[in-house]
């Protein structure tokens, strides 16, 4: 693999993969807003920009030409199906075998078996009923985008994210199928170490088709399960 399409590189998800795909030596490109652009010079003259909001298909048609990968920060802005559109191009345009990386949060379940504490619960439901009230943000719109991905054939990974702070890395977050498991409830990520995450899955044949929860390594959930029976991430 040695080109990838990050879609969503300007923000601080998009730049941490960025940063990571490059001391990896992949060669990158990517889709941000055209006003978004100036978050990109301190790297402008190690990758290829496309400017264009990220559900615009041709933009995005372009962007993923010829890569082999294409990671994809899947927000649930506004309320014009800007996820699903989204997924939906990459889906679409993405080369046939490229690998495809797509970001949420642990609230999205891929077989139901996910369980959830009271808090997140009720964090889901507001935002999932108020979000669209004040054309924020639409968690029905990215579980229909991940609905999507779900159904498709495609070499797919969706990596599902914890809270998330700043700081320095960690190194590789650890992951479980389902969340509810003893290993995530630290329910903590590095965002440098998420966005690690994200390109390691590109080369993980074991991610291919799956939902991964991760949390930080360095957690204390993480480290008690680190080399017993749920250490399902080493590297």
């Amino acid at each position: 693999m040695r080109r990838i399409c990050i879609i969503g590189i300007s923000g601080k998800l998009g730049q941490y993969m960025a940063q990571h795909a490059l001391d990896q030596c992949f060669e990158v490109c990517g889709v941000c807003r055209p006003e978004s652009v100036g978050k990109l010079d301190h790297l402008a003259d190690r990758i290829t920009i496309f400017p264009g909001r990220t559900d615009n298909r041709d933009v995005v048609q372009e962007a993923v030409k010829g890569c082999d990968g294409v990671l994809t920060v899947l927000v649930p802005w506004g309320v014009n199906n800007y996820a699903s559109g989204t997924a939906q191009a990459v889906m679409d345009f993405a080369e046939p075998d490229a690998r495809l990386v797509f970001s949420c949060g642990w609230h999205i379940t891929k077989d139901g078996k996910d369980v959830y504490g009271f808090k997140l619960l009720f964090i889901e439901w507001l935002f999932k009923w108020l979000g669209p009230l004040l054309r924020l943000v639409d968690l029905n719109d990215q579980i229909e985008a991940t609905r999507r991905i779900f159904a498709s054939d495609r070499l797919w990974t969706v990596v599902r994210g914890s809270n998330l702070e700043e700081g320095p890395s960690d190194g590789l977050p650890v992951w479980a199928e389902h969340v509810g498991d003893p290993i995530l409830a630290s329910d903590l990520t590095k965002r440098i170490d998420y966005a690690l995450f994200m390109v390691h899955a590109l080369s993980d044949d074991r991610l291919i088709q799956q939902a991964p929860a991760i949390v930080g390594r360095a957690t204390p959930s993480a480290q008690l399960a680190l080399g017993g029976a749920n250490d399902l991430l080493t590297t």
